[in-house]
């Protein structure tokens, strides 16, 4: 394979020119074998359209992301220097994307640049908290705990997001398909028994009429129906967008039924943890708020956490700021509120974490046992609707032969 590549001499010139080797790896070893610092190296050769990776295969996990810091900092432990680490870890990596972006960020590094600027290339993959976190490692000269701090933090809210989902996964798949045998029964059974109850010539009830012209609807303006959705699914995602819809809808989700107290106690969890490890790290109170409210995934949130920010700015407390928001509970608010006169603020909000992390497995567990039967009635109610309004008109007609 041919390489192109970018390189610094040892007298401080720059090089460029391209490279004949097995793999990306050797071609890095040669360079660096004749005395060059490489900056940028990248494959010459273009591959066919059938070779080609799609992009959207290669999405990095958010579990790959906190195993790579946890196995960074056993690396840097072991007195392996960061740059090896990297190259180490990019070679052992199965996702493309990711590969890429460990050894660039190696390049990066090898040419000068610190790791935490070099995270900072790659937004979609380094939250502007763990960019944050690892430059606090760099100026304290403890690297590899903050690279355990931020691995123990992502691994903790991968899994909390995970219990969440998990719940959400079942109720989502029974009535996804409850509806799918529902548009199958209304577009390929109905129509069938429809004729068979108009030459009866027999009054129907209203639910059967309205069974019948769903069921026309469902045939003749169905494509009409799907593209609504498909535009309104569109629409909302496009509006989601925005500065002002996202707060919108943000503030919609938090006064959903169950689903809403979930949410609010996550964002919580969410608060306390990224608070908790950032003063933990050394950050300081302003920049962590400044960095939890980009990083915490609510509008609502941010806004509250924005506000805090600037009110200790001119002299106030957290606890203060907090208490004029309904969003942050008496309990949380006085936590904090202790934590600030005590100076343990954050023991105090790494407790805050677990008890709120708890509070959502729990509503979680809960939720699980309360949906089964719950589902189980909503089947029940709409096969008893289907039965009455269709086939009891049957049952009466076979009945007057």
């Amino acid at each position: 394979m041919k390489f192109n590549y970018l390189a610094r001499t040892e007298k401080g010139g720059s090089q460029s020119g391209t490279i004949e080797a097995a793999n990306r790896s050797a071609a890095l070893d040669v360079l660096q074998d004749r005395g060059l610092l490489v900056l940028k190296l990248e494959s010459s050769e273009r591959a066919p359209f059938f070779a080609k990776e799609i992009k959207i295969f290669q999405r990095v996990k958010r579990r790959s992301v906190f195993i790579f810091f946890r196995q960074l900092a056993i690396l840097i432990d072991a007195d392996v220097s960061l740059v090896q680490s990297l190259r180490i870890l990019g070679e052992q990596e199965d996702n493309p994307r990711f590969k890429e972006v460990i050894l660039e960020t190696a390049d990066k590094i090898d040419g000068g640049a610190s790791f935490s600027k070099a995270l900072s290339n790659y937004p979609k993959l380094f939250s502007s908290f763990a960019v944050n976190l690892v430059k606090t490692g760099e100026v304290s000269g403890g690297l590899k705990e903050s690279l355990e701090y931020l691995a123990d933090h992502l691994e903790k809210e991968y899994y909390l997001i995970s219990k969440v989902r998990g719940a959400m996964t079942y109720p989502a798949f029974i009535l996804g398909a409850f509806v799918i045998a529902g548009i199958l029964v209304m577009v390929m059974v109905i129509p069938n028994l429809t004729s068979v109850l108009m030459e009866s010539g027999q009054e129907l009830p209203w639910s059967t009429k309205l069974v019948i012209f769903s069921s026309d609807v469902l045939r003749n303006y169905g494509w009409l129906l799907f593209l609504l959705l498909v535009g309104f699914g569109v629409f909302i995602w496009k509006y989601n967008q925005g500065e002002e819809g996202k707060a919108q809808i943000d503030a919609l989700k938090l006064k959903i039924p169950i689903f809403g107290k979930i949410l609010k106690k996550t964002y919580l969890a969410r608060l306390a943890e990224n608070l908790s490890v950032l003063i933990k790290g050394g950050v300081s109170i302003i920049e962590s708020l400044n960095i939890s409210g980009k990083v915490v995934g609510n509008a609502v949130f941010a806004k509250i956490i924005f506000q805090a920010r600037d009110d200790v700015k001119v002299g106030k407390t957290v606890s203060s700021s907090f208490e004029s928001f309904e969003e942050i509970p008496p309990l949380f608010n006085q936590m904090i509120k202790t934590g600030e006169k005590t100076g343990k603020m954050e023991s105090i909000l790494e407790k805050l974490s677990i008890f709120y992390n708890k509070e959502v497995e729990n509503i979680v567990n809960n939720l699980s046992q309360i949906i089964e039967p719950l589902l189980l009635v909503i089947l029940g109610i709409g096969v008893a609707i289907l039965v009455f309004s269709v086939f009891m008109p049957i049952y009466n007609l076979a009945g007057s032969i």
